[in-house]
């Protein structure tokens, strides 16, 4: 991943971050209060996802302080959809990462922003409102959480397996044959493969070093690029599914965003395994 885009301030996107992290905690605030209180649900689409007014609202507040602080910047949100004129500075924002948990009352969402220049992000933002914990990363700066410098996960494989994130995109039907195949194969080699539900969670579990890896199947384009920019200002590597540096962008087919993201032997073992189960084709 490109290191930074230039800034001749001399601290690049100190601003942005501030205020992204300003926006992600007052939102979790909202959802820290309300949850689990009682809260509207409906399904969007025809794959089962759900939206709530918690989304909504954790939504408000994050687009009231984007668009004051950034008016020129166009901003691509999970429930507002794309808004603003075409620039090459693109904010993205999934407000309630894990409505589907919050609607059986799992305690388990964050709120997500990121910034991308062009296809590229630079900025990465992930608040856990249970925990009041956020993490953050800007390119070339490093990731931080409430204890410092990220590091990432240690990169060696347990002897019983690593264990795993998994996510693979609302528009991937559930008899994918690649899907069943990968997904079958590291259930078998692995620990764990765990489905979250909150794509930007298992981000920070795997910069905060807690889960040994992260695989996705044509993952949500949203949320992407601010948890791989943590991940990566971790020390994690990203590769696609056949080992090429991956570049988490959120823009063009979602068949361009199935990755592997470890570290050391750990990325090595996973590697291997999805070679097994998915060969090339010549």
């Amino acid at each position: 991943m490109p290191n930074s885009v230039p800034d001749p301030s001399g601290e690049a996107f100190a601003r942005e971050l501030k205020v992204a992290v300003a926006a992600a905690e007052e939102a979790g605030g909202m959802l820290r209060g309300r949850f689990p209180d009682v809260f509207q649900v409906r399904t969007k689409g025809e794959n089962g996802d759900v939206v709530t007014d918690l989304d909504l609202a954790a939504e408000k507040i994050v687009l009231t302080r984007l668009q004051h602080h950034f008016p020129y910047d166009r901003v691509l949100s999970e429930e507002a959809g794309l808004l603003g004129a075409d620039g090459s500075r693109t904010w993205l924002v999934d407000p309630l990462d894990g409505s589907n948990n919050i609607a059986i009352g799992l305690a388990s969402f964050v709120v997500g922003i990121g910034l991308c220049i062009g296809d590229t992000p630079v900025v990465g933002v992930v608040h856990e409102p249970v925990t009041g914990h956020t993490w953050r990363a800007v390119a070339g700066q490093g990731a931080y959480g409430p204890r410092g410098r990220l590091t990432g996960p240690g990169g060696g494989v347990p002897e019983s397996g690593p264990v795993l994130a998994w996510t693979q995109g609302h528009a991937v039907d559930r008899g994918d044959t690649r899907l069943v195949t990968l997904r079958g194969a590291l259930e078998r080699r692995c620990r764990r493969v765990l489905q979250l539900w909150a794509p930007l969670l298992g981000w920070s579990m795997l910069a905060r070093g807690t889960i040994d890896g992260f695989v996705g199947y044509r993952a949500e384009g949203v949320d992407l690029p601010a948890g791989a920019l943590l991940a990566a200002e971790a020390g994690v590597e990203l590769r696609t599914l056949t080992g090429e540096p991956f570049r988490p962008g959120f823009a063009g087919p979602d068949e361009g965003r199935s990755f592997v993201a470890a570290k050391g032997a750990a990325l090595e073992y996973v590697l291997r395994e999805v070679a097994a189960a998915l060969p090339r084709t010549p």
